[in-house]
């Protein structure tokens, strides 16, 4: 006799989609969409600093002191970019947040009526595996009567047999 449910017992990963298909690239480029000019704030401070460290080799001061006011310039244009993005974005970003955390109760409600409704079929199973166990030990066959009335009836049956063969 096969088990009533015999599906997998759920996992704390299965609804968690974000957990299988946003890899480290795929994050990058979401965040580089959403804010563009960070990206090349933090480019422009690379190139000046690249540039002033080729001047430095080369011994030329002018150009190494430029370079240096070229990556300041570059990091406060980033820093400013992220203030600025922060205060235009933060709506939005509220407003994720709680649709977010909208959806996630949403998914943990019904991951935990998944849960609460194998756990009851579960119980099912263990009460009718220990039902019948009981039985077995009572002697009592599938439709409820004992060894004994078993016995009983059989006898009977083979000596009504016996008798109208007679």
């Amino acid at each position: 006799m096969s088990s009533p449910n015999s599906a997998p017992l759920p996992s704390s990963f299965d609804e968690n989609h974000d957990f299988y298909n946003e890899n480290g690239f795929d994050k990058l480029w979401r965040r580089f969409r959403e804010e563009p000019l960070i990206p090349l704030g933090c480019g422009l401070t690379v190139w000046a600093i690249a540039g002033a460290s080729r001047a430095m080799r080369r011994g030329d001061h002018k150009m190494t002191n430029l370079y240096f006011r070229r990556r300041l310039y570059a990091q406060t244009f980033t820093i400013a970019v992220l203030v600025v993005g922060n205060l235009y974005w933060q709506k939005d970003r509220v407003k994720r947040k709680d649709y977010e955390k909208m959806v996630a109760e949403k998914e943990r409600m019904e991951k935990r009526e998944r849960w609460l409704k194998e756990l009851e079929m579960r119980d099912e199973e263990d009460k009718a595996w220990k039902d019948r166990m009981a039985r077995r030990v009572r002697g009592e066959s599938a439709d409820g009567r004992g060894v004994t009335e078993l016995v009983k009836e059989k006898t009977k049956e083979l000596k009504d047999n016996v008798v109208g063969d007679k």
